[in-house]
């Protein structure tokens, strides 16, 4: 098993559910995002989601969006994603994976940006805008060097497209949980347990929920019938407004939706 599968089977042999955190690199700065990565993995995340800033980004809600610009204004080049996974997994035993849109990766160079993650301790590569049968150049890479490859499942997604991502994903499938963009929502939608579901039936092993959450109650539900519950517009607010002892304190808050049982 992969580390980011590993990481979910022992939340699994805990009564747990996996909590996936995300944070956007370079935000507020380069050294603050460290640090609050790193406080994230030591207040109950099992798997840190990294974001490099990008300049078109069409699926983060309005607080993602400010951060992300705020990195760039302030000089995020994609050197600095590698030099914070680095840093990251030597403080800490937890996977880092990336979550990037794809035109960076393709800028950067495929096999170079694999090569670079896989040097710096990074697990795998999250990729909303590509589907499997368009990445076969990323496909080869992750192959090649290990690293997992985790794609979008939406409740829009046909039972064949589903089956496609079932069998291309490694580490686990990120499940959409509602159409849109990404941010805090009061209700999930119901669409969610359907699509974890379809994509059980088409093979997938491990599904995370993302999209959405906010609370450990919405945590508790998600882990009902998922594998893990991804969360990143509340981490990154708790972020913004409470600096690395605000985002610790939400995070130690959401992880407590995790045990399943109660």
């Amino acid at each position: 098993m992969s580390r980011v599968e590993q990481a979910i089977e022992k939340a699994v042999s805990q009564s747990r559910g996996a909590f996936v955190g995300y944070l956007p690199v370079g935000f507020p700065d380069l050294r603050t995002s460290i640090e609050a990565a790193i406080a994230l993995a030591r207040n109950g995340a099992d798997i840190i989601e990294l974001g490099p800033p990008y300049s078109d980004p069409v699926m983060d809600g309005a607080i993602i969006q400010e951060a992300t610009q705020r990195a760039l204004a302030a000089g995020f080049r994609m050197r600095d994603l590698f030099t914070a996974v680095r840093e990251i997994t030597a403080a800490v035993d937890v996977p880092v994976v990336v979550m990037t849109y794809w035109n960076p990766v393709l800028q950067y160079g495929v096999d170079r940006f694999a090569d670079d993650l896989l040097a710096a301790g990074g697990a795998g590569l999250i990729t909303p805008d590509i589907t499997p049968d368009s990445a076969a150049e990323w496909i080869a890479a992750s192959e090649r060097t290990g690293l997992d490859r985790i794609f979008l499942a939406a409740p829009t997604s046909t039972d064949e497209r589903l089956r496609l991502i079932a069998e291309a994903s490694t580490g686990f499938v990120y499940t959409v949980s509602t159409m849109g963009i990404t941010g805090e929502r009061t209700e999930l939608d119901r669409a969610a347990r359907t699509l974890v579901g379809r994509l059980r039936a088409q093979g997938a092993s491990r599904a995370c929920v993302g999209i959405g959450i906010s609370t450990a109650e919405q945590i508790r539900a998600v882990l009902e019938y998922a594998d893990g519950a991804i969360v990143g517009t509340a981490l990154v607010r708790a972020l913004r407004d409470g600096g690395v002892d605000g985002l610790a304190e939400t995070a130690r808050a959401l992880s407590a939706g995790t045990r399943r049982g109660e």
